[in-house]
C-alpha cells in the first residue's frame, strides 16, 4: 500500500499538455459546438451515417461501421433508431440473411441536405481561432494519430 503523503515522481501531469486530456476536451467542445450550430435534430454520428449513406448508396451495416469505425452493435443501434424516424431503411441483402443493407430514404436525404450547413459551420467555428493552412495540418495530424492509435472498444468510466 502506498503512503498517500508521499509525491509520487512526475506527478501531477501538465495537463494542458497531456494529448489525450486535449483531445477529450476538444471532443466536448465539438459536442457542446454541434448541440450550438445543429441542435437535437441529429448527432454527428447520425449526421455520419446519412452522410455515408449519400455517399454511397446502399451499404451493409459492417461497411458502414467499418467506415465510420463504430463497432457492429452501436451500427445496429444507429440505424435503428434513423429507421425508426424513417431516415433510413434497412433489409435483408438477397443471398445473405445474416447482412443488412442500409439506404438513406427521402426524408433521410432532406434532413441531411437541411443539417449539412450547420454541420460544417460546426468544424468551422470549433477551429475559428485557425488560419486554414493550421485547419489543414490540424487535420493532417489527427488523421496521422488516428492512423496508429489502438482500435476497438474502450469502456468509459
Amino acid at each position: 500500500m502506498t503512503d498517500p503523503e508521499v509525491p509520487v515522481p512526475g506527478v501531477p501531469l501538465d495537463l494542458s499538455r497531456h494529448t489525450g486530456f486535449l483531445v477529450r476536451r476538444t471532443q466536448q467542445a465539438h459536442l457542446a459546438t454541434w448541440a450550438q450550430e445543429v441542435g437535437a435534430r441529429l448527432t454527428n454520428v447520425q449526421f455520419g451515417v446519412l452522410n455515408v449513406l449519400a455517399g454511397r448508396g446502399e451499404v451493409s451495416q459492417r461497411e458502414l461501421g467499418d467506415v465510420l469505425d463504430l463497432d457492429r452493435s452501436t451500427v445496429a443501434g444507429l440505424v435503428a433508431r434513423l429507421e425508426s424516424r424513417g431516415l433510413a431503411a434497412r433489409a435483408r441483402v438477397d443471398g445473405d440473411r445474416r447482412r443488412n443493407a442500409v439506404r438513406l430514404t427521402d426524408e433521410g436525404r432532406r434532413v441531411l441536405r437541411e443539417t449539412a450547413r450547420a454541420a460544417a459551420r460546426v468544424d468551422e467555428v470549433l477551429t475559428a481561432a485557425l488560419s486554414p493552412a493550421e485547419r489543414t495540418e490540424l487535420q493532417r495530424l489527427l488523421t496521422l494519430v488516428l492512423r496508429t492509435a489502438p482500435r476497438g472498444p474502450v469502456d468509459q468510466a
